[in-house]
């Protein structure tokens, strides 16, 4: 593990030393002092880390390792996560405030998703198509090059993982481009990817801000491809170049997903899925529930239930092995969520709870904030429209199906749902009218790595997760093979 008490040097094409940039520090967002000192990197370290990365694709042997070779590697790699986990945990918490009892989740995520690539890796079938002909005729998958992952500050080691896993596996060399504020999972899972056999040259950790390292990363023309975790305005700034560059992007981006509890919920059940889909994660998360529609019979009752319910939470030390919510990343985020409370408030909206900082003097330092229900608005309103990222949740109630949907479906964002019901007609019927890429049925904000995950829309393209998610990260290529006696007749 890396000593966080000396200036961190960081990863170019499998060296390690001090970036070109500016120096920096990494703040714990619980009380706003350093974790770690690190060098951002330079424009002419992306420039290095590239060229790097083209010439340990091309020489390294990697690319051309039988696919359980690869694999070895990565269940290797899973085994090193699992190893250091606690360890791994503790540094995710301070990174970026998350509870301990969920940065061991996030890192338990990330030992899985290089188990479960490995395991892709070396059951990935080509194909013999059938024959049309006097030529036997196949599909097959070839690795792109270099690859490019931009990743967020919410969830870094999982999302890390759920890029850098299928992109080695496939067989490319990986460029991880983390969040300026929290680069330390990406440090620490490039050494253990190296540790484990991968070769040193195939990956490179980029820290720095988006709009230098990120883009002078996309735009560089030996990166055949880019997958990106973030808001949607740089998404779809990173498409434009891709589109002149004719690159491929996988682009999971932003939220303002709707919640739908129906008069025959199990209300305990829809109460504590709905508490943990917007408020955990301090709501920092682009699948949180953050549009609440309930049935108008069931309004008032349910909204007491869960206004207690938020209030009871317990915010505090992400160290704290009881704390349901930490701080939120940083002192402009937390201004930014409250500028849109007040918005909501001035458009006629009434705070049901929430809506202030927490008191008290272990509070004072760190980046808190109580969670917030917010009622009284229509969804055509600009906070119940645009992505707060937030523990904020604004609740609407609804008469009828076709009321529901059409509110559900008014939005630029269509990147989850949820549906609390008994009724399984019901659940099928909104389930597929509403538009979202993912959606859970009397569950919120589950995951597994066997399933492909993203969004529609300003939410995104393309797919990650899945047996096939492998293959965003590699080429297609049919061949064909003559079988034909006699010469081509045209030229005789």
């Amino acid at each position: 593990m890396m000593n966080l008490n000396e200036t961190l040097p960081i990863c170019i094409a499998g060296q390690w030393r001090l970036g070109g940039g500016e120096r920096y520090a990494t703040l714990y967002p619980a009380t706003g002092e350093p974790v770690a000192y690190l060098h951002a990197a330079s424009v002419a370290d992306v420039e290095e880390a590239i060229a790097g990365a083209d010439h340990a694709f091309r020489t390294s042997g990697w690319a051309q390792k039988n696919p359980h070779e690869r694999a070895a590697v990565l269940y290797r790699v899973a085994q090193l996560i699992r190893e250091r986990g606690e360890a791994l945990a503790q540094m995710q918490r301070l990174d970026n405030g998350k509870p301990i009892s969920e940065t061991r989740n996030l890192v338990a995520s990330a030992a899985g998703t290089f188990q479960f690539f490995a395991a892709a890796c070396e059951t990935l079938e080509e194909t013999l198509t059938p024959m049309r002909g006097d030529n036997l005729t196949m599909s097959v998958y070839e690795p792109m090059g270099v690859v490019a992952a931009i990743t967020p500050w919410n969830s870094p080691i999982a999302s890390e993982a759920q890029k850098m896993a299928p992109a080695l596996a496939a067989g490319n060399a990986v460029v991880v481009k983390p969040a300026e504020v929290t680069p330390l999972a990406a440090l620490e899972l490039a050494r253990i990817c190296i540790e484990a056999g991968v070769p040193a040259g195939m990956i490179s950790v980029l820290p720095g801000k988006g709009s230098v390292i990120g883009d002078a990363i996309t735009l560089h023309p030996l990166v055949k491809r880019v997958s990106f975790t973030g808001g949607t305005t740089t998404g779809k700034h990173i498409a434009h170049i891709a589109a002149d560059k004719m690159m491929p992007v996988s682009l999971e981006l932003g939220g303002k997903s709707p919640t739908m509890v129906f008069e025959d919920a199990d209300l305990d059940h829809a109460v504590a899925g709905v508490l943990y889909g917007i408020f955990s994660s301090s709501g920092e998360s682009c699948i949180a529930g953050s549009r609440l529609f309930v049935a108008r019979a069931l309004y008032d009752g349910f909204m007491e239930r869960l206004a207690a319910g938020a209030a009871a939470l317990r915010v505090g030390d992400p160290a704290d092995e009881r704390t349901q919510m930490g701080p939120l990343i940083t002192a402009r985020h937390r201004e930014g969520i409250e500028r849109y409370v007040d918005i909501g408030v001035t458009d006629g909206g009434r705070i049901r709870t929430g809506g202030v900082r927490p008191k008290g003097e272990k509070f004072e330092r760190g980046y808190y904030y109580t969670p917030t229900i917010i009622e009284g608005l229509s969804n055509d309103q600009r906070i119940c429209q645009e992505e707060i990222f937030g523990p904020v949740l604004v609740a609407m109630p609804f008469d009828d199906e076709d009321d529901l949907i059409r509110q559900a479906n008014d939005s630029v964002y269509a990147l989850a749902a949820g549906i609390w019901t008994r009724d399984y007609k019901r659940a099928w019927r909104i389930g597929r009218a509403v538009q979202a890429g993912n959606v859970w049925i009397n569950t919120y904000k589950q995951f597994s790595i066997s399933t492909p995950f993203g969004g529609w829309r300003d939410s995104g393209l393309g797919r990650e997760k899945g047996r096939l998610g492998i293959l965003q990260y590699m080429e297609q290529k049919a061949m064909y093979w003559g079988m034909n006696e006699q010469p081509l007749p045209w030229a005789g």
